[in-house]
């Protein structure tokens, strides 16, 4: 067993973590969990999988994974002859493309050219062709043209009074929408109380009240482990979480009396309860990993 082993397995150990929580947590498979611990990695299927998987067992154990891969660097393989290939594929890829674009540019001006010559000569030949035209009908044209334009402005304004009206009534109608859905939210979060109930350490409880749903949503600023379980230990989400909409949890529990939440990173994590924020009951900078219980009564209850 490696120095590196050695470590990642006592801070798993001190945390009283088997490798089938820490597989669970970290969905890495436990053979290859055994393979860092004993310092093996023929098992698996490279360098840069090496590295990924010494990445997440550090940081499910709270462990800084800069610090690991500076301690051990002399254990720990590196995965840079595996990528230049791939580099060198890009650069070349790149190269072809910046001589395949050069190609178009210099071919480009020569066709808009002839596009232009074409045109110019099409219009000449156009007015040429109509400009036998007799000076009465000409004159004609002139007299009566005046009449229709004032017509088809008088139509015009007409034509653009019904649907201006009918805009300015459907954006009233969406305003009024709006604010009510604003008004209904802004009622339903001043009625509900989420409120801290006991902590110690790591774990705490929070209870809601007055509420007619229980939807919980988790946001990370960052990059985060979290762990989002019901009252029974049915798992909705088990996994890492970064930064942005798209990789948000948001679950429905209001059929449920509990919620239970871990978090890996407390301080790059945002928990919301019906879009109220829940203020962590530990200092999230000093109590990294939170162990979050929500317990749901129902408003009619």
């Amino acid at each position: 067993m490696t120095e590196l082993g050695n470590r990642l397995k006592e801070a798993r150990l001190a945390q009283n973590l088997s490798l089938d929580d820490l597989q669970s947590i970290t969905k890495i498979q436990k053979r290859y969990l055994i393979g860092i611990e004993e310092g093996n990695y023929s098992s698996m299927p490279g360098n840069f999988y090496v590295r990924a998987f010494i990445k997440q067992y550090a940081e499910a154990l709270e462990l800084n994974p800069d610090e690991i891969f500076e301690t051990y660097k002399n254990e720990i393989p590196a995965s840079h002859n595996e990528e230049l290939p791939q580099q060198l594929s890009r650069v070349k890829t790149h190269k072809a493309l910046t001589e395949g674009n050069a190609k178009i540019f210099d071919i480009l001006p020569k066709i808009l050219i002839g596009v232009f010559v074409i045109g110019v000569a099409g219009v000449i030949y156009y007015f040429a062709s109509n400009n036998t035209g007799s000076d009465t009908n000409e004159t004609r044209t002139q007299e009566t043209e005046p009449v229709k334009v004032e017509n088809n402005i008088d139509k015009a304004k007409a034509n653009e009074t019904k649907p201006t009206e009918q805009k300015n009534q459907e954006k009233d109608n969406a305003k009024g929408t709006s604010d009510e859905e604003t008004t209904k939210t802004a009622e339903e979060e001043a009625n509900q109380a989420l409120t801290v109930v006991n902590s110690q350490g790591r774990k705490s409880t929070f209870e809601l009240k007055n509420a007619e749903k229980f939807v919980v949503k988790v946001v990370s600023t960052g990059e985060t482990w979290v762990s989002i379980r019901n009252g029974k230990g049915k798992s909705f989400f088990s996994g890492m979480l970064k930064k942005g909409s798209a990789e948000s949890q948001e679950i429905d529990f209001s059929s449920e009396k509990e919620a239970y939440i871990v978090v890996g990173r407390a301080y790059e994590t945002d928990i919301f309860v019906n879009d109220q924020k829940l203020e962590y009951a530990a200092d999230p900078s000093k109590q990294v990993r939170q162990d979050i219980t929500i317990q749901y009564v129902p408003k009619n209850e």
